[in-house]
């Protein structure tokens, strides 16, 4: 079977920045499993696997606009110092998570003053260009279980499909 749309894959995968630096990787007996064009994954991997069959193997890049597109300045946000721990010596760098109306979300901070924190709440890897290899695994059509997975990630909530 190829991939196609509404199939279950799953992948072995390298990601890797300009940098060289690996900053993902699935394990070593844990591939990384998703319904393909579900939105579980970025638009370019999806792109770049399309027709695979399981043993097939790629390498290639995805720029940004097709992974988490460019820093937009409206998510650097100004927050008051005292949100954060009176203990916690803060650095630009430092990533903290804040609980957001749709679960977790990651942020940078960027600057430290005595009453502000300028924080970066784009992805990480916003920007950048991701270099990919991966090997399809497993091709096959979705179980019951794997669209009760889909549905409990939370991908398709608010659509009109859903119960």
């Amino acid at each position: 079977m190829k991939v196609k749309d509404g199939a279950y894959v799953t992948i072995d995968y390298t990601l890797t920045l300009d940098s060289g630096e690996t900053v993902d990787q699935s394990q070593p007996g844990q591939p990384l499993g998703f319904l393909f064009r579900s939105g579980q994954v970025i638009p370019g991997l999806e792109g770049a696997i399309d027709g695979m069959e399981a043993g097939e193997s790629v390498e290639f890049t995805v720029e940004p606009q097709d992974a988490y597109g460019m820093p937009d300045e409206q998510l650097v946000r100004e927050l008051a110092r005292n949100s954060f721990p009176d203990d916690t010596e803060l650095k630009p760098g430092m990533v903290f998570q804040a609980t957001g109306p749709n679960g977790p979300v990651p942020f940078k901070i960027k600057e430290v003053g005595d009453e502000k924190v300028m924080a970066d709440f784009n992805h990480p890897l916003a920007g950048e260009k991701l270099h990919f290899k991966v090997v399809v695994a497993e091709v096959r059509e979705p179980t019951d279980r794997d669209m009760e997975d889909e549905h409990d990630s939370g991908c398709c909530e608010g659509c009109e499909g859903c119960d």
